[in-house]
């Protein structure tokens, strides 16, 4: 789990330097840049934000492209952290 945790916050750290893609994350959830890492503490934060990236194929790979790494690995990091496969 330790790897999908890293997998998500490298994820967080992506969108953090994406200011649009982050501000849509923030939409989307409901949440302010002043309470981001108090919630960051709560379960199921981490595989909200990987499934943000895999609700959108193109932020997905643009994801992926800059970290090199692989969708799959995204998929199975979202899973491990309990995220729900219907995405």
């Amino acid at each position: 789990m330790a790897d999908a945790e890293d997998t998500a916050i490298a994820a967080l750290a992506w969108l953090a330097g994406e200011p649009e893609l982050m501000g849509r994350f923030l939409a989307l959830t409901g949440l302010e840049a002043s309470n981001l890492r108090e919630a960051a503490r709560q379960p199921g934060f981490l595989a909200g934000v990987l499934g943000f990236l895999m609700s959108h194929e193109p932020t997905l790979l643009d994801f992926c492209a800059a970290t090199n790494t692989r969708p799959e690995t995204i998929s199975r990091a979202f899973q491990a952290l309990g995220g729900s496969s219907a995405t």
